[in-house]
């Protein structure tokens, strides 16, 4: 900011230099004149020089400060994401996401950096030209200024519809992003299905929105800066038209007017940066209004004021009078669910598709709130908890396995980031991984591909496995763990998971009723909440709704 005051300074005087050459000079008929011009002519260039190296310092510092702070702010709100709830997610578009914290924090950060430096140098100027032209002509700088209320109703109206458009196009952009992501994710179904053209098809829909939005915005600017600068250019020809006119009535010189000419040159250059700062500042204000809309987005998950670590979790899990429902006005997924799961006990959670199997055991570790009733660890509700405390203790393989992009030995030892290369291997080896990862191109080190696309469905299975092994919780949940397995692998995998459950708490999600027979325990789950409990054996005796299960099951 020191360097821009310079700046305006600077610019403020050069044409003072001129004006005192050609009145003072000039027409004073000096013996010494042409020293005297020399001597102007030198300061003139000492202060184009400091003109120079400020303005450089204030291009260059001005942009790394905007990108240092562009920086703070993707860093909050990508801290942000990861604070938020899988409830959250449930309602946004990934594109969409990306696009908060890729594009429309880049246009803040121009707006970090010219904003102040444009709005400092322009006041500056802008008063300093005011007070050299009142004193040369008062008359003349009326006219001129009589232009300014015009200019500025002007540049209110078409900035107003300029931040309208360009939210517009911040929405649109998003959506493309959205559609990329959601077309790229899912590219091999595309192609099994031959529906490129349909995809393209979306694309061109969201393509064209964008345009259509971009018109409107590029329409408003291009009435904005035209205007402007037909202003400018009116303002100009008013002070050659009445300074004319003041020459010839002999109320003002030619050597004034010549001064006041360049002096309205940079009366000119402060509006036009005002006319950059209303740009920048429309687009800004447009990311920033986006980037605060995500940041005053609560976590409906937090900590509670006196939540504490536990250390030592035994693993007793009591669900007491629970019910869950995703949005206030939508109907309970799970009601009135109350189950004693003992430390150590390996139970089986089975039923028809959709009676909330899998949103029960996501409740366990707050993946969501529960709506009522509670949840208890070892005799403590889980709200008391510390929410990284709580999942610290908690493993959980989902049946939608997510792989990172990376090496097989990065993905196992994401369960454990401080495991040692035999632990790692240890872990695989128990997950009936360590086989078929050495077969691989080079081992451990093997590069997977993004989501683990160069892995099998039943392999990248295996290597999610290994990774909770890896971690060794006291508490275990496999949401359909060995859906992907072949017969070979699912036996080995249940033998490792028998092993593993040995004073462990362990919650399994089935579909294939033959995984869990083995199971202390099995829970019924239906529409009404928990049917029927207890061993395989007990619950084909009672003939309920287990016996129908099985017993169609072996039927296919």
């Amino acid at each position: 900011m020191v360097c821009a005051f310079i700046v305006s300074a600077v610019t403020l005087i050069l044409p003072l230099g001129a004006g005192y050459i050609t009145k003072n000079i000039l027409q004073g008929n000096s013996p010494d004149a042409l020293n005297q011009i020399y001597t102007v002519g030198a300061v003139m260039l000492g202060l184009v020089a400091i003109h120079t190296v400020c303005s450089m310092f204030v291009d260059y510092q001005g942009h790394m400060m905007g990108a240092r702070m562009e920086s703070d702010m993707r860093r909050e709100l990508f801290e942000h994401y990861q604070k938020l709830s899988f409830r959250f997610y449930d309602e946004q578009r990934t594109g969409q996401l990306m696009t908060r914290i890729t594009n429309d924090i880049l246009s803040l950060s121009e707006l970090y950096h010219h904003g102040p430096e444009d709005l400092a140098i322009a006041i500056l100027k802008f008063v300093g030209v005011f007070f050299i032209l009142m004193s040369i002509s008062i008359p003349l700088t009326l006219i001129i200024f009589l232009f300014l209320p015009v200019m500025a109703a002007y540049a209110f109206y078409f900035n107003k519809r300029m931040n309208a458009a360009l939210r517009r196009s911040k929405d649109r952009i998003g959506d493309i992003n959205a559609q990329v992501e959601d077309t790229l994710s899912g590219i091999r179904v595309v192609k099994s299905f031959t529906n490129e053209a349909v995809e393209s098809n979306k694309f061109a829909y969201e393509n064209s929105r964008f345009v259509a939005s971009r018109r409107e915005g590029y329409k408003s600017e291009a009435y904005f800066s035209g205007g402007m600068i037909a202003f400018t250019q009116l303002i100009t020809i008013a002070v050659i038209v009445f300074g004319g006119a003041g020459i010839v009535n002999a109320s003002l010189d030619l050597s004034d007017l010549v001064t006041y000419l360049l002096c309205v040159a940079i009366l000119v250059e402060p509006i036009h940066r005002l006319v950059n700062f209303a740009r920048l500042y429309q687009e800004g204000i447009t990311g920033f209004n986006r980037f605060m809309e995500i940041l005053e987005v609560e976590p409906d998950i937090q900590d509670a004021p006196n939540a504490i670590d536990v250390n030592h979790v035994q693993g007793h899990v009591e669900f007491r009078d629970v019910s869950f429902k995703y949005k206030a006005d939508h109907n309970y997924v799970i009601r009135n669910v109350c189950l004693d799961i003992r430390v150590g006990e390996y139970i089986a959670l089975v039923g028809a598709s959709g009676v909330g199997k899998t949103t029960l055991c996501s409740l366990i570790p707050r993946f969501y709130e529960v709506t009522d009733g509670q949840i208890l660890l070892d005799g403590r509700n889980i709200r008391d908890i510390r929410l990284r405390s709580l999942r610290q203790n908690i493993g959980v393989v989902q049946q939608d396995v997510y792989l990172f992009a990376g090496t097989v030995y990065d993905n196992i030892r994401y369960g454990k980031l401080d495991a040692s290369q035999d632990e790692i291997v240890e872990a695989a080896r128990k997950a009936n991984a360590h086989e078929f990862i050495m077969a691989l191109p080079d081992g451990y080190d093997t590069d997977i591909g993004q989501r683990g696309v160069r892995l099998s469905g039943g392999q990248k299975q295996r290597l999610s496995i290994a990774r909770v092994f890896l971690k060794n919780p006291p508490i275990l949940i496999f949401d359909e763990a060995t859906s992907a397995l072949d017969n070979e692998s699912e036996k080995a995998v249940q033998n490792s998971l028998e092993k593993l459950t040995d004073n462990r708490t362990t919650l399994v999600i089935a579909h294939r009723l033959s995984t869990v027979r083995n199971a202390q325990r099995i829970v019924v789950l239906t529409d009404n909440g928990i049917d029927e409990q207890g061993t395989h054996d007990e619950l084909i005796a009672l003939e309920g709704v287990y016996a129908n299960l099985y017993n169609t099951q072996l039927k296919l």
